[in-house]
């Protein structure tokens, strides 16, 4: 179905190979090539050469506009990597591209793609008054050979918590869509200046629930949680556990939604290389498509330069 696809993945850290390699899973061709090696001289010559149907921004967050603006000279669909920006003004310049090379490309919200996320979206939030999205898992026990101090994440410029698992903020957006305003409280380190350890982000707008996402880096267990409450039902969502229950006046109901990480990563970059081939993507009503996702994309970006730091942890490794 993919052999006459062949895709640029730009950034060989652990999510470009991962990308990479799921191309290769799906049956599609793929060259990785790192930012290091070369930058964006190099990333230039293999675009020019004609020889890529798509590619995948896969590079640290403040590497985005010149590799989209390079794209977009070539009429490249995209699989950019979240978040796409932590200046609205930069994600602006980014929007501008054409619409309908936007419409071939795609934003790697791939938690659009867990069913937990999708059954929530399906049911009847009307009666919601209130949310919570919670994640948090201790970084120094992230990744095999991860060393923070050395990462991405220690950035000053585009670093921390917040645009590192700014996935659950897009979460929040896909089932309230209104609530766009954003106030954010940060706990930050003396080490790493203006890098936020763990964040509390509030989102409220008119005609919807308010409710809140938190975020940190330190905590001992990894925990992954959608708490949903309204007048008639509550919604308890341990994605960690894999643990769905909605209780309502008549009892508890246990979802059951089995799910394998990696489908995901499958699922949205199936999608990619249909939109690639001019072939319809999937029916999921949630498709980050990048067209579609201005608004979630702008509210991560706002939601990081809302930051106000209000203490410090101490006592940090990496």
């Amino acid at each position: 179905m993919n052999e006459h696809v062949n895709i640029l993945v730009i950034g060989a850290g652990s999510i470009g190979k991962r990308h990479h390699n799921n191309i290769l899973e799906l049956g599609g061709k793929s060259q990785i090539m790192s930012w290091r090696d070369g930058g964006l001289d190099r990333a230039t010559e293999l675009i020019k050469s004609g020889t890529f149907n798509g590619a995948v921004i896969a590079t640290a967050t403040d590497i985005r506009l010149e590799l989209v603006q390079l794209c977009a000279t070539y009429d490249l669909p995209m699989y950019i990597e979240k978040p796409v920006a932590f200046d609205p003004d930069e994600l602006a310049k980014i929007y501008a591209i054409p619409k309908a090379l936007q419409e071939r490309s795609i934003i790697g919200f791939m938690m659009r793609y867990h069913p937990a996320l999708q059954a929530l979206a399906q049911q009847d939030l009307s009666q919601t008054y209130g949310f919570n999205l919670e994640i948090g898992h201790d970084v120094n026990q992230w990744r095999e050979n991860w060393v923070f101090s050395e990462s991405y994440a220690a950035r000053p410029n585009g670093g921390g918590v917040l645009l590192d698992l700014c996935h659950e903020i897009d979460m929040a957006h896909c089932l309230f869509p209104q609530a766009l305003n954003v106030d954010v409280a940060s706990l930050g380190h003396d080490d790493y200046p203006n890098v936020d350890f763990a964040s509390r982000i509030t989102l409220h707008g008119e005609n919807c629930p308010s409710g809140t996402v938190t975020m940190d880096y330190l905590s001992p267990v990894s925990t992954r949680k959608i708490a949903l409450r309204g007048m008639d039902a509550l919604h308890d969502f341990n994605l960690g556990a894999q643990d769905y229950r909605i209780s309502r006046a008549g009892g508890i109901e246990t979802l059951d939604l089995p799910l394998e990480r990696n489908e995901m990563f499958h699922g949205i970059m199936r999608d990619f290389l249909a939109l690639v081939q001019g072939k319809a993507p999937s029916d999921n009503p949630l498709l980050p498509r990048m067209d579609k996702v201005y608004d979630s994309c702008d509210l991560i970006a706002r939601a990081w330069q809302a930051r106000k730091f209000h203490n410090k942890i101490t006592g940090f490794v990496s």
